[in-house]
């Protein structure tokens, strides 16, 4: 950069005066001239870096992005992608913001608490074995609240369902197990994990699960930990999407969840999934079962 700008001020300046103001070798000065000359090898791969970026909402750090380009056939090391991304200015920041305080949905003991059969393992290999369900707040651009019932697969990270509505009756989770039944049709070996909210000890939901032979698994009271998976996904569903953008309606809210899930489930690629999507890993493992 500094022989650019040496090269660009020589008509005005002595060379002589020039190095000595830049604290620069006349070797190192024509070096770096002839190198800048050079066509850019990496011109190609920083085409597709910025390409890769762009299309995953800038959300991709070098790791993914250095996943990504492999998938594509480029060979080039980790380091190098980092170095390149630093050249381009590009770097994601949707994981420096805080996100919104957490909804709780817990009343109590209003129904059956089911023991805690995970122990904050989470180790399953095989999609559609254990389920991880939840539900967030989210606040409107009106000052309005609404409400985001989610299930995910723990294997794959897949979101099985998700279902958005102005209220937080237990009509939300309703929905979303029945969304869950019509993907996953037998149900029988299936787990469900989820907190002590009141959606989940209510005969309602307890007459679903019996009625379908699930099992039933909840946190210890106030441990988010012990849900791990969905808090992770919440997590990333509102940095990575609604912490971004103005919700102006419930309408609007279920449009964009519904665009981030297809991209989550479809393209967004994970590190520890061998730079597998949800829907690779579920498909590659149910393949192989």
């Amino acid at each position: 950069m500094e022989a650019q700008v040496i090269d660009t001020l020589r008509h005005k300046y002595s060379l002589k005066q020039l190095f000595r103001y830049f604290s620069m070798a006349r070797s190192t000065f024509y070096y770096n001239l002839k190198r800048a000359k050079q066509p850019d090898k990496y011109q190609q791969v920083k085409s597709e870096i910025k390409s890769i970026f762009s299309k995953n909402l800038e959300t991709f750090g070098y790791i993914r992005i250095w996943l990504e380009l492999v998938k594509c056939g480029i060979s080039i090391c980790p380091e190098t992608v980092r170095k390149l991304m630093t050249q381009l200015g590009i770097k994601t920041k949707v994981y420096s913001k805080p996100t919104s305080k957490r909804y709780s949905s817990f009343r109590g003991k209003v129904g059956k608490i089911a023991p805690n059969l995970l122990k904050q393992h989470f180790s399953e290999k095989i999609p559609f074995k254990m389920l991880h369900t939840d539900i967030i707040q989210v606040q409107l651009v009106d000052g309005k609240k609404a409400y985001i019932s989610a299930i995910i697969d723990e294997a794959s990270s897949e979101v099985i369902s998700l279902v958005a509505d102005n209220n937080e009756r237990f009509q939300l989770v309703e929905r979303m197990l029945n969304e869950t039944k019509i993907k996953i049709k037998d149900l029988k070996q299936v787990t469900i994990h989820s907190d002590q909210g009141f959606h989940y000890q209510i005969p309602a939901y307890q007459r679903w699960i019996k009625a379908n032979h699930v099992t039933q698994s909840m946190s210890r009271k106030g441990n988010c930990l012990d849900n791990a998976p969905i808090e992770s996904f919440f997590n990333l569903l509102k940095r990575e999407c609604l912490n971004r953008i103005k919700l102006t309606s419930l309408t609007s809210l279920k449009k964009v969840c519904q665009e981030y899930i297809k991209w989550f489930n479809e393209e967004r690629i994970s590190g520890n999934k061998k730079g597998l999507t949800p829907i690779e890993y579920r498909n590659k493992s149910l393949k192989t079962e």
